[in-house]
């Protein structure tokens, strides 16, 4: 019978320190190896010299430092670069870097297609394959990183591939170690989870001390429009989910961003503009406006500026923080709803 490995990427510092101790071996270990794999971007064992040979000698026996394929990369008109990943069971993956001028930030997935399903996204219509495990999140960080050579990622968005709540103990660990002082040390004000709504695992992440900033893809301000666009609003109706957001114990210096796609003729008139600003009165938020990025597997059209422009004068004048965001990376199919990573397997090259 084939020995299974250990990959000792996704493993946080509480389960490193554990299984050294289960090989009989100081807990401290644990940490030594979280620092050369994180900070000092090492790939074998045999580089990590403060460990012994002995001890290298039998963690090659039984663990290894795993990795993704990088198959495909492309690099936008704006800057904005597009990486295609496969995963060690052929499946693959899509991540986006967004260079400007203060930040470079990845946008990562968090699993292999998606199941909620939206009508305005081309991932969601793909659907879903399987979620990813921890390393497999952390892994994209570590690749794109390695591609950059010089300059440093600034943040990181799990608004990739797939709903992150709907992976949650992965996404759990994943943010743990993106955030430990021996890994890749991220403040928690530079990491942004994108999610449909989950209501209970946003309650969760609350709960279970998962420390991020929080950005809730809303898309419509009443639930008939929103049910339409996203099925999970079946689930978990849109009154529910403003009532949960309203409860986040969210921190005094953040804000919940909501997300709102604009859908000519579905969602984009003033009088969504109005709607959406009774809807979010009281809650302490910014609203990134959207245009729809449109594309041949969506039935939609994108609105006129003259009609992004007046629904955001609305939000403004109503007292809210409402931006426009650039769309970025469309000419490579890597803007917002865009990711198309294939689901099937990939053949090797």
């Amino acid at each position: 019978m084939e020995k299974t490995l250990t990959d000792l990427i996704g493993l946080t510092r509480d389960e490193l320190e554990a299984f050294f101790e289960s090989i009989g071996e100081k807990a401290f270990r644990g940490r030594q190896v979280m620092q050369w794999i994180y900070q000092k971007a090492i790939r074998e064992i045999d580089h990590m010299t403060d460990l012994s040979k002995s001890l290298r000698k039998k963690l090659k026996e039984i663990t290894f430092i795993g990795s993704l394929r990088l198959t495909k990369r492309e690099i936008s008109q704006d800057g904005t670069t597009k990486y295609l990943f496969e995963l060690e069971d052929g499946q693959a993956i899509e991540s986006v870097l967004i260079p400007d001028e203060e930040r470079l930030t990845l946008c990562i997935s968090t699993q292999v297609g998606c199941a909620m399903g939206c009508k305005f996204c081309v991932t969601g219509q793909m659907g879903f394959s399987r979620n990813l495990t921890p390393g497999e999140i952390l892994k994209q960080i570590l690749e794109v990183r390695r591609d950059l050579h010089s300059r440093n990622l600034t943040n990181i968005v799990l608004m990739g591939m797939g709903e992150p709540l709907a992976n949650f103990e992965a996404v759990k660990r994943a943010i743990f170690i993106m955030e430990d002082e021996l890994a890749l040390n991220f403040s928690a004000r530079r990491i942004t989870l994108s999610t449909v709504g989950l209501i209970p695992e946003l309650r969760r992440l609350f709960e279970e001390g998962v420390r991020c900033r929080l950005a809730v893809s809303l898309n419509a301000a009443d639930q008939e429009t929103r049910a339409y666009l996203m099925p999970i609003s079946r689930k978990y109706p849109l009154e529910d989910l403003i009532e949960c957001c309203r409860s986040l114990p969210i921190p005094p210096r953040d804000r919940i961003t909501f997300e709102y796609v604009l859908i000519k003729d579905v969602n984009a008139s003033p009088e969504d503009a109005k709607k959406l600003a009774l809807l979010l009165k009281g809650i302490k938020c910014k609203i990134n406006l959207i245009p729809l990025n449109e594309a041949p597997e969506i039935p939609f059209k994108v609105p006129s500026e003259k009609e992004i422009l007046s629904f955001q004068k609305i939000l403004i004048k109503h007292g809210f923080t409402a931006l426009i965001r650039e769309s970025r990376g469309r000419d490579i199919s890597a803007a917002c709803g865009q990711l198309r990573g294939k689901v099937f397997k990939i053949k090797p090259t």
